[in-house]
């Protein structure tokens, strides 16, 4: 999977979206309920460090088992420590890539969910780098 870094735009952005506190049914809804209750800015609920807090697009379904399909749109955190079973944005051989960290004692694993393709080994003599922790993967139905 390579992501696809995303624009950035350096002016904080708040954009309230109404939030209906009633429970979506699949019949017809009372018109009674048609109100608006609070609005809700999805920022405060997916971004924990707006500061090291960047966007990418995922590029094919390498983690499909993961729950992260080909343009998926991935919110990473830089401020996170990678924890064994996190997916990571890292560089590897020049190239963004998404894959699942995994520490096994000293060793460090990253991998797809795939079985062909090659795990990397995190060693001192190798150019990987983490970039960061995918907090979210936001895709469309």
């Amino acid at each position: 999977m390579n992501p696809q870094p995303l624009a950035c735009n350096s002016l904080p952005s708040y954009h309230p979206l109404p939030f209906y506190l009633m429970q979506v049914t699949a019949g017809f809804p009372s018109p009674a309920l048609d109100y608006t209750e609070k609005s809700l800015d999805l920022n405060e609920h997916l971004i924990l460090n707006p500061i090291s807090t960047f966007f990418m697009h995922a590029t094919n379904d390498a983690l499909k088992e993961s729950g992260i399909l080909a343009d998926d749109l991935l919110i990473v955190d830089r401020s996170l420590k990678p924890q064994s079973g996190d997916i990571v944005i890292s560089v590897i051989a020049g190239e963004l890539c998404a894959r699942r960290f995994e520490k096994h004692g000293q060793k460090i694993i990253l991998k797809t969910d795939e079985d062909f393709n090659e795990p990397f080994f995190l060693t001192a003599d190798n150019e990987i780098q983490i970039w960061g922790v995918v907090t979210t993967a936001i895709h469309s139905l």
